[in-house]
């Protein structure tokens, strides 16, 4: 498996209607997090993308920057619906509060 490939991939939809997209890897991430308009780009966005490209050179580990990027996703709105059932079970399993 390819270092910077999410164990599981982010499911996203970028508007009403439209087919949810799978984000599989970090580079996937920062192609999209590069197209994000720039006035839209708020804490949580540079966060994802410092986070994203720490792990093309080996700063931060890949299901880091996996997790930032889905913050970004959820604080965004565009988290596809069946990722937010999935991350809240995730989070309850381990004891944490969605």
């Amino acid at each position: 498996m390819d270092r910077l490939q999410f164990e599981v991939p982010v499911r996203i939809t970028t508007a009403p209607g439209l087919p949810v997209e799978e984000i599989y890897s970090v580079e996937q991430a920062l192609d999209f997090l590069q197209d994000w308009p720039v006035r839209r780009q708020g804490p949580v966005y540079q966060a994802a993308f410092n986070a994203c490209f720490g792990a093309t050179v080996d700063l931060v580990k890949t299901e880091d920057a996996c997790r930032a990027f889905m913050a970004f996703c959820r604080a965004s709105r565009l988290l596809a619906r069946d990722m937010m059932v999935r991350s809240k079970r995730g989070s309850e399993a381990r004891g944490l509060r969605a």
